[in-house]
C-alpha cells in the first residue's frame, strides 16, 4: 500500500513528465497526464496548464470548460479572466461579459485590449452571403487550404485517416519540436497532413511528394498551369544519432506536378531554415513575380510575420521583405492571397472575433494599407483563414466554426447578393470611359450604395434580392439619367444588366425660336405675346440646361442710350413673366441691336 509520501512524489513525478511533454509542445499528451494529475489532486497550476494546453491546441470547447474551472479558483487573477473571455467567444458562448464576469471583482472596462464595441460592429454588419460546406472535400479530419489549376482540379490539405493511440512525441505543423514519431502528430494524434487532388470527376488522390523525410505536408499553391506546385513541408531533421537535441521547423519547397499525381525534382526555398524558425503558407502571385509567406525569422515584428520573396522564371529569388507594420502584429499572420488590389490574410492580431480571422488590405504600387476585418459570417469565433479565389471567382475559405463535419473544413461562398452591371455609352454606341457620378440607392433609404468601376469601365454593385433601387449618372456636358426601375423583385439570375445612352447637351444650339411684339416705346408685356412666353417657361423649368437670349431690336428714332434702356425694360419684363415658371434671372441674357 503506498504511503502518503509515495503519491505525493508520484503526482510530482507526473507533472514533471506532463511540463515535459507542454515544453515540447506535445500539447494533447500534456493534456492527457496533466488531467490525470488533476483527478488526483485539484489544483490551480494543474488546471492553467490544462487550459493553456487546449488554448495552444485551438480546442476552444474544452479550453472554455478549463478557463471556467480556473477561475474558480481563488488564485485566478485578471490575466485568467481574459483568457477565460476570449475562450468563451472562441467557443461560440456569445459575449454576455456582464454574465461571464459576475462572480469576480472585474468589469468589461477592465479588458481595454478586447474590443467590445466593435465586436458588436462586426456582429450586426453581416455580409449577404452563404457559408457552404463542401462534403465532396471535407473528411471527419482536418481539410483546409485550397489551391485550383486552369483545368478545375481542386488542390487541398487533409490529415484524414485514423487517430493513432500513441504515447511518442510528435512533431507539430505549426511550431517547433524535437522528438517526433514517424507514425502521428502529437498535436491531435492524428496522421500527419497531406496533399490531396480533386479532379473535375470528383475523385480524390493523395498526391506523392517525393520529398525525403517529410512527415507534414500542407499548404498547396499553384501556378497557373498548374505544372509547379509550392507547399509546406516538415522533414524529420537530426543531427548525428540524438534528434532530442534539435528543433524541427516547417519550410517551404516547390516542385514539378506530374500526371501521375507525382511532385517530383523538389527544391526547398533559399528563405528556409530548418533549425531555426520557421517558413510556411506560401502563396505564388505571377503577376507581381512575388511569393509571399509566413515565417518567425528574426526580424518579425510579432510571432509569425507576411513576408515576400520576388522571383524570375528560372526561379531564382531575390531579398526577403517584410510587409510591415501595417499588415503585421504582435501576434501572428498567416495564409496571404492577394487578387487584384485586395491583399487577404489570416491573424490573430487584429482585432477579431476570436481565433484566427480573415483580414482585407488594399494593395498599391507594391504598398500595403487599410486593413479590415472582413466580417461575419467570413469570419466566426473560432479560426477562419485560407482565403482563395479561382480563376472563375469561386470564393473559398477553410474553418474549424461550430456544425463543421469535421476538425477543419473547407466551405464555399456563394454570394446571396444580385449583381449590377450598368454599361454607358454615347450616342455612336463609343464606351464612356471616364468622369461621370454615380447615386445608386434603395428604395426606402439616402444611403448610396457602393459602386465600383469594371475592367471594360462598366458600372458593377451588389443588389439585395427583392428589392428596388434608383440609379442616377451626371457627366458634366451631357444629359443625366435616372433609372428608377431597376428591381430583384422576383429577379431570377445572377446579374442585373443595364446599357445607358448619354446625349450631349447641345450648347450653343438654338433649340426654340419666336418673335414677341411690343407696342411702340413700351416694354409691357402684350397679350398676344403670353402664349410664347408661357411655352418658353414651359421648357425652361423643364430642361434647367436651357438659357434665354432675348434680342431686342429698337429703331433710330431715339437716342442710343434710350434705345438700351428700353431694351433692358424689355428684357426685365420678360424676366418678371418668367419669374412665375421658377425661371432664374442669370437664365436669361440681354443682346441689343439698335439703329443709329
Amino acid at each position: 500500500m503506498a504511503t502518503g509520501l509515495e503519491k505525493a512524489l508520484a503526482q510530482q513525478s507526473k507533472l514533471r513528465y506532463a511540463d515535459k511533454q507542454y515544453h515540447l509542445e506535445n500539447y494533447a499528451h500534456a493534456a492527457e497526464v496533466y488531467e490525470q494529475a488533476f483527478q488526483k489532486k485539484e489544483s490551480y497550476p494543474t488546471a492553467v496548464r490544462i487550459a493553456e494546453s487546449y488554448s495552444k491546441m485551438r480546442n476552444y470547447d474544452m479550453a472554455y470548460s478549463w478557463w471556467a474551472k480556473v477561475v474558480a479558483f481563488e488564485d485566478a487573477g485578471r490575466d485568467d479572466y481574459y483568457q477565460y473571455l476570449t475562450a468563451a467567444m472562441q467557443a461560440g458562448k456569445g459575449m454576455d461579459v456582464e454574465n461571464l464576469l459576475k462572480d469576480s471583482d472585474f468589469e468589461a472596462f477592465d479588458f481595454p485590449e478586447i474590443d467590445f464595441s466593435r465586436l458588436e460592429q462586426l456582429q450586426a454588419e453581416r455580409a449577404n452571403i452563404k457559408i457552404v460546406s463542401l462534403p465532396a472535400i471535407n473528411s471527419s479530419g482536418s481539410d483546409f487550404g485550397t489551391s485550383i489549376d486552369e483545368e478545375g482540379n481542386i488542390y487541398f490539405t487533409s490529415d484524414r485517416g485514423t487517430v493513432i493511440s500513441s504515447t511518442k512525441p510528435a512533431i507539430r505543423l505549426d511550431a517547433k519540436n524535437n522528438i517526433f514519431s514517424k507514425e502521428k502528430s502529437d498535436l491531435n494524434d492524428r496522421e500527419y497532413f497531406s496533399l490531396y487532388r480533386k479532379d473535375t470527376a470528383g475523385n480524390i488522390s493523395l498526391l506523392n511528394i517525393l520529398l525525403d523525410k517529410a512527415l507534414h505536408v500542407s499548404d498547396p499553391s499553384l501556378t497557373s498551369d498548374g505544372k509547379l506546385i509550392f507547399f509546406t513541408a516538415v522533414t524529420g531533421q537530426k543531427k548525428g544519432n540524438r534528434r532530442e537535441d534539435i528543433y524541427n521547423y516547417p519550410g517551404i519547397y516547390f516542385g514539378e506536378l506530374n500526371e501521375r499525381g507525382e511532385v517530383e525534382n523538389v527544391q526547398s526555398l533559399p528563405a528556409n531554415n530548418l533549425l531555426e524558425y520557421g517558413v510556411m503558407h506560401p502563396f505564388v502571385d505571377e503577376s507581381e513575380g512575388r511569393l509571399y509567406f509566413s515565417s518567425n525569422m528574426p526580424g518579425s515584428i510579432g510571432g509569425y510575420d507576411i513576408y515576400y520573396v520576388a522571383f524570375d522564371s528560372e526561379m531564382n529569388f531575390g531579398d526577403i521583405v517584410n510587409l510591415g507594420s501595417q499588415v503585421n502584429t504582435a501576434g501572428n499572420e498567416s495564409h496571404p492571397f492577394r487578387q487584384e488590389e485586395d491583399f487577404f490574410f489570416s491573424s490573430d492580431g487584429h482585432a477579431g472575433l476570436g481565433g484566427l480571422d480573415i483580414f482585407k488590405a488594399k494593395y498599391s504600387g507594391g504598398e500595403f494599407s487599410e486593413v479590415q476585418n472582413i466580417g461575419v459570417p467570413y469570419n466566426s469565433p473560432r479560426d477562419d483563414f485560407a482565403y482563395y479565389v479561382d480563376s472563375k471567382g469561386k470564393t473559398y475559405l477553410s474553418s474549424d466554426r461550430i456544425g463543421g463535419q469535421g476538425l477543419d473544413d473547407v466551405y464555399g461562398i456563394e454570394d446571396l447578393n444580385k449583381k449590377l452591371e450598368a454599361k454607358l455609352i454615347d450616342c455612336d454606341g463609343n464606351p464612356i470611359m471616364e468622369d461621370f457620378e454615380i447615386l445608386l440607392t434603395q428604395d426606402g433609404s439616402q444611403s448610396e450604395i457602393p459602386t465600383k468601376i469594371g475592367d471594360s469601365n462598366e458600372i458593377l454593385a451588389d443588389l439585395e434580392p427583392e428589392s428596388n433601387y434608383a440609379l442616377q449618372i451626371k457627366k458634366t456636358g451631357f444629359f443625366s439619367i435616372k433609372d428608377s426601375t431597376l428591381s430583384t423583385v422576383g429577379f431570377k439570375e445572377d446579374t442585373l444588366r443595364r446599357t445607358y445612352t448619354l446625349v450631349k447637351i447641345p450648347y450653343q444650339l438654338p433649340v426654340y425660336i419666336d418673335i414677341v411684339y411690343y407696342d411702340l416705346d413700351k416694354s409691357a408685356i402684350r397679350r398676344d405675346a403670353e402664349p410664347i412666353l408661357d411655352k418658353i417657361g414651359e421648357l425652361m423649368n423643364k430642361y434647367a440646361f436651357l438659357d434665354l437670349l432675348v434680342a431686342s431690336h429698337t429703331d433710330s428714332r431715339a437716342s442710343h442710350e434710350y434705345n438700351e434702356k428700353l431694351s433692358e425694360r424689355r428684357a426685365d419684363a420678360v424676366k418678371a413673366y418668367l419669374a412665375r415658371y421658377n425661371v432664374d434671372h442669370e437664365r436669361i441674357r440681354l443682346e441689343w441691336y439698335g439703329e443709329e
